[in-house]
């Protein structure tokens, strides 16, 4: 039920296509995040319009609300949620290490409390590919350990090497062939740990393998480093995923060392915190220079957002309160973000990728706004 293939070549970018039960990915491409099912402020007709392939979902948070096997019960995340369509859902290990209070990790996994009413619980690579395995997602991730950064470089060893051991138990555990599992590799910003992890996890034959543990407390300098380092690990068929990361700096920057997908909450944490990012650099919508201004948020942009709404209106509503702000805004960063993948992807096709990541960087590298005045 999965391939993928790459299609062409530009640098060490690549354009490719991964076929999923429900529905194929161009690649490069974006995931849009739904941590509990639903991509905050944009119901499903605007995430599709907006060019979404593949969105993601939470392990964690749908385990403890409203639960996996409810959602089981009602058709998995396709039919709880009514998005047609491909899922990718997370291992939940990152969330349990940043969100769960008291929690205690040991071989057999992590006991936490949760941070919605202090029950405890128990996740282990076996629980985790159960919790997928009912929500049904078409990729799912292995059980991972995650440790923040900077951490002492024993502390990052050890989850490296549990992450491996809980890799290999979540391969077993893992029952449905309409499922891609993917492996995680970790280590930190350590090459040494890193090139260990990598082998480690490749051996074990995923469909598929994830970039974990950045973009969690380390100098831009060195997320880059790892992920230019894991292009030459990484099988060359199968495809590779960064998880968490970023900005749309970073996902040109990822590209250029034959990252194929990926996902983060900035599009839409940004917009509702009234930050646009545009073709000319990122704009704050609070800022006073635009409480008169009748241009859309991005002229070149042609989003249903842009198509109608001035930045006058926007700041009204955002500064008002009014939740159809973040909805406009959510709109046009998703779209922003999306349809600078497809175009990243159109320039590989093209040969094009270096021309293309400087002259979008160019328009990204603009003056920032003030973020009020």
């Amino acid at each position: 039920m999965f391939s993928f293939v790459v299609e062409a070549r530009s640098g060490r970018s690549r354009a490719g296509r991964l076929v999923t039960p429900h529905g194929a990915v161009a690649t490069p491409a974006f995931m849009p995040v739904g941590t509990a099912g639903a991509v905050k402020a944009a119901p499903w007709r605007d995430v599709g319009e907006a060019g979404a392939q593949l969105l993601l979902a939470n392990t964690y948070h749908l385990m403890l609300r409203p639960g996996d096997e409810l959602v089981a019960e009602l058709g998995g995340l396709h039919g709880f949620t009514g998005w047609p369509g491909a899922w990718l859902t997370d291992s939940g290990g990152y969330q349990v290490m940043s969100l769960a209070a008291l929690r205690t990790v040991d071989e057999e996994g992590v006991a936490f409390r949760s941070h919605l009413d202090g029950a405890l619980h128990v996740l282990t690579p076996e629980r985790s590919m159960q919790v997928q395995m009912n929500l049904g997602a078409d990729l799912v991730m292995a059980f991972d350990e995650c440790p923040p950064l900077p951490a002492p470089r024993d502390v990052v060893r050890a989850a490296a090497e549990r992450t491996t051991r809980w890799a290999w138990r979540s391969r077993q555990a893992h029952r449905r062939a309409d499922q891609g599992l993917f492996g995680i590799v970790q280590g930190g910003v350590d090459p040494e740990l890193r090139e260990r992890s990598a082998r480690e996890i490749v051996a074990l034959d995923f469909p598929g393998h994830a970039v974990g543990g950045l973009a969690v407390g380390e100098a831009k300098p060195d997320t880059m480093r790892v992920v230019a380092q894991m292009d030459g690990l990484l099988p060359e068929d199968k495809p590779r995923y960064l998880m968490g990361v970023g900005t749309p700096e970073d996902l040109l920057a990822a590209v250029g060392h034959g990252v194929d997908l990926f996902d983060c909450v900035l599009p839409t944490r940004n917009a509702r915190n009234g930050q646009l990012f545009t073709s000319h650099g990122r704009l704050s919508i609070r800022n006073a220079r635009h409480r008169r201004d009748p241009r859309p948020p991005d002229p070149a942009c042609p989003c249903s957002t842009c198509a109608r709404t001035s930045r006058a209106y926007l700041r009204h509503l955002h500064l008002a309160g009014e939740m159809t702000a973040a909805h406009l805004m959510t709109v046009h960063n998703l779209f922003f973000y999306l349809d600078t993948l497809r175009r990243l992807r159109q320039s590989i096709l093209l040969g094009r990728f270096e021309e293309f990541r400087g002259e979008t960087l160019r328009g990204l590298s603009a003056a920032a706004e003030p973020a009020d005045s």
